[in-house]
């Protein structure tokens, strides 16, 4: 559970005390003035010589005294339960502090796990100048060329859903990415392949049948592996395959897609690997919800669509979630091969 969680029952805890233990006081004070009014009848009994003051006195003090009593079991009882959130608030404060240090922690390894990211580009980038400085210019064109992109053919895009437990929206996510190309400005150029319950024979077969200029997957994984369906009817646990072996499955074709979009948490973390066989890798650097990876997505490839860089589309895409108020705006993550420039690269180039 988060920090924050936890506080909000501590809130909620701390609140349900301080109200019993006022209504527990405002109890006693009146368990106080009914004995107070039944030792004054008392006294007044004990001082009357009429048998009738005498015997409505004494009914009077019976009446403050359960009265005081009653009062009395009841502030008991709130006491109790005061006494009991504070033992359960001691208990969330410790959950709390626990929570905390965890979510310090996270923190600090996505701090760290950033930074080397960052350094990681800041070389490649000097490798990049370096090259340029020593390379012809028609080389470097020509290494361009190479791409697949700039053919006068359709953007072909596998899209790869896999939430075998149900617990994601994979196909609201493909239904979004399909409406949004559908409406940008060259929605003819791009054709979508769409598998949203996708097992590891269906992107072999996407991969050699479809030839995708894109791959797209959505569903779960972590810094080394991803969860792919099993080729059931029911809910299980689904196919963990490693990172590795879906880069290297990516790679084996004679032409491997030009960008692989894992849109899927601590998929960031996979990117270097994908890069060294494909031009373009996207991933996610820490766990991103599922309105935030929808958001993404459909921006990112209406923007291709419309014919952006790919630069452009992923910074659009992130712009997308935050202009909507998500919070993981800032969790996708674009990595590049040393020899490609996606501020000038274009997945769709329309017709002269």
């Amino acid at each position: 559970m988060s920090a924050s969680l936890y506080r909000g029952q501590l809130g909620r805890k701390r609140k349900a005390r301080t109200d019993a233990e006022k209504k527990a006081g405002v109890l006693r004070v009146k368990e106080s003035g009914k004995r107070s009014d039944a030792a004054k009848a008392r006294e007044a009994a004990g001082k009357s010589k009429n048998a009738a003051t005498i015997k409505s006195k004494q009914m009077a003090a019976a009446r403050y005294e359960t009265a005081a009593n009653a009062a009395a079991r009841e502030a008991s009882t709130l006491e109790s339960k005061a006494a009991r959130y504070g033992s359960e608030m001691a208990a969330l404060e410790v959950k709390l502090a626990t929570a905390e240090r965890t979510e310090r922690e996270a923190a600090d390894k996505t701090r760290q796990r950033e930074q080397r990211q960052t350094e990681r580009r800041a070389t490649a980038e000097q490798l990049r100048i370096e090259n340029r400085l020593s390379t012809a210019e028609e080389q470097v064109s020509t290494v361009l060329k190479e791409l697949r992109a700039p053919k006068p053919e359709k953007l072909r895009v596998l899209m790869l859903g896999a939430a075998s437990a149900g617990d994601l929206r994979v196909g609201r996510e493909q239904e979004r990415i399909r409406a949004a190309v559908e409406r940008a400005t060259h929605r003819d150029l791009v054709e979508l392949d769409v598998h949203p319950a996708a097992t590891a024979d269906i992107l072999l077969d996407g991969l050699t049948r479809f030839r995708p200029h894109v791959v797209h997957f959505s569903g779960h994984s972590t810094e080394d592996l991803i969860v792919f369906e099993k080729d059931i009817d029911q809910r299980h646990k689904g196919a963990i395959v490693t990172a590795v072996a879906f880069a290297s499955a990516v790679a084996a074709v004679d032409e491997p897609p030009l960008l692989v979009l894992l849109n899927s948490c601590h998929s960031a973390a996979q990117t270097k690997n994908l890069t060294d066989s494909v031009p373009f890798a996207i991933g996610m650097s820490d766990t991103i919800g599922d309105l935030d990876a929808i958001a993404y997505a459909a921006r990112f490839y209406a923007a291709v669509a419309d014919g952006q860089s790919l630069q452009g589309a992923h910074l659009i895409g992130k712009a997308a979630v935050a202009l909507a108020g998500l919070p993981d705006h800032d969790l996708p993550t674009l990595d590049w091969a040393s020899n490609v420039d996606p501020q000038t690269t274009r997945l769709v180039t329309p017709p002269e």
